[in-house]
């Protein structure tokens, strides 16, 4: 059976070369995406930077055992199945895989039926568990302009629904222009408090003087300047939702007045003698890892857990898969009709540059180059050459035509390795060759990383 191009991908963890071999070819026949790892650490490096639906994993590895395997998967990966396959099974070993959460055990030797039959059950426990999550998703009132439907949104839409039943503290963590604002909104659009004001506040855009007084208003006379009484965006958030983006942007003195307001519920007005209790919703989002913040005393320990009630990883678009398309056909559909045009249409391999890029400005840039596409190209066609300079294929300055195949490969190769600091799995998704062969061509050419 061909593989397709929305198959369910299959991770399988073995030491024996030839296992691997064996799992791979047999999984493939059947149409499924077959990802091969040696040990548990290279699982986990695979499992980081891919989207898995499925681990199979053998018990005895060398290192880390595959029970440790499991047990990552069930306690980080959410939408991610496991199953285990041994050569030495026990009752006591079905058992505790079971209980850690394998949803098959499978003992060697077994038949290609079995195995068939083994991951198709796993995926249909899979399946039915995203259904139930689809479903949540169809109770959000309000997406808020989020947009997709592969599985990284799809548990985002489910944290989205868990967090908008509770008034709890929300910290929204992911890299620049991935929806923080976007889920934070819907976050509040979809609680009790959505028909009070949600307030945005950019910490990084405000002035170290001014912030005090910004966020909880002053009394007339307080500083020079101070004419009259002001309220702060607090006092305007109430009942709502203060939405904190950029929070690693405050100074320490900040820190701790923001802290007391998570603790006591009050704040106090520049020139103020006495404070006023507030019923305001705080939400946070950072685009740096505040842990690691913490831990290098930049950010106090203290409020990075009061803020860090509820946690929300919003995904790169590298890593969201298929809505990259999905994402295509939303603005490009968005901006014709703004411009008042027909929709245009992508050749394959304009989707094709698109779908590989590594877009490191997420869907905010993805956004801005569909925008661009649409209101600079006549054709009603989009083509690669139509995409900016940096998304299409360029020989290297300083090389010349007259260079062998090899040559050029080795160049190619080199220059994706660059482009995304050495990572394997990523440079060999790029080139669109798995694991394997990247490394035999690393090795055969000699190329460092």
């Amino acid at each position: 059976m061909p593989s397709r191009k929305d198959a369910e991908s299959i991770l399988v963890v073995d030491d024996a070369p030839e296992t691997l071999e064996v799992l791979q070819r047999n999984l493939s026949g059947q149409g499924y995406r077959v990802l091969t790892a040696p040990s548990v650490e290279d699982a986990i490096r695979i499992l980081k930077v891919e989207t898995v639906d499925l681990v199979i994993t053998d018990l005895k590895l060398p290192k880390i055992s595959g029970m440790d395997l499991v047990r990552y998967v069930r306690e980080n990966l959410t939408d991610t199945e496991v199953m285990m396959i041994t050569g030495y099974p026990t009752v006591e070993g079905a058992v505790e895989a079971v209980k850690i959460g394998a949803e098959e055990f499978l003992a060697k030797p077994f038949t290609d039926e079995e195995l068939f039959a083994a991951v198709k059950r796993s995926l249909d426990t899979l399946s039915t568990r995203r259904i139930r999550k689809a479903q949540t998703t169809s109770k959000l009132d309000n997406l808020c302009g989020l947009t997709g439907e592969g599985k990284a949104m799809l548990r985002i839409y489910d944290h989205i629904s868990k967090a908008a039943s509770t008034s709890a503290t929300v910290l929204i963590s992911g890299e620049s222009g991935t929806g923080k604002e976007l889920v934070a909104r819907a976050i509040h659009y979809n609680s009790p408090r959505a028909t009070a004001p949600f307030i945005p506040i950019n910490c990084a855009g405000i002035p170290e003087g001014l912030f005090e007084s910004e966020l909880f208003g002053h009394r007339k006379g307080a500083f020079t300047g101070a004419i009259s009484t002001r309220t702060g965006f607090f006092q305007a958030a109430e009942g709502g939702t203060i939405f904190l983006d950029e929070i690693s942007e405050t100074s320490p003195a900040m820190q701790v007045k923001l802290l007391r307001v998570l603790q006591d519920k009050e704040i106090c007005m520049v020139g103020a003698r006495q404070a006023e209790k507030v019923d305001v919703r705080i939400m946070a989002a950072t685009n740096t890892d505040l842990k690691g913040l913490v831990e290098k005393s930049i950010f106090r320990e203290d409020l990075f857990f009061r803020l860090n009630v509820i946690s929300i990883q919003v995904p790169p678009l590298r890593e969201r898969g298929d809505d990259i398309l999905h994402l295509i056909h939303h603005f490009s559909a968005a901006y014709a009709q703004e411009l008042d045009v027909p929709p245009p249409k992508f050749t394959r391999q304009a989707y094709q540059a698109l779908r590989n890029y590594y877009w490191p400005g997420n869907v905010r840039e993805l956004e801005n180059v569909i925008q661009s596409v649409i209101v600079m190209t006549d054709d009603k066609e989009i083509d690669v050459s139509d995409l900016p300079q940096h998304m299409r294929f360029s020989i290297p300055e300083g090389s010349s035509i007259d260079k062998t195949l090899a040559q050029v490969e080795v160049d190619h190769i080199q220059l994706i390795l660059n482009s995304v600091d050495g990572n394997k799995t990523q440079a060999a998704q790029i080139l669109g060759i798995d694991r394997k062969t990247l490394r035999e061509k690393l090795k055969k050419f000699s190329i460092e990383t």
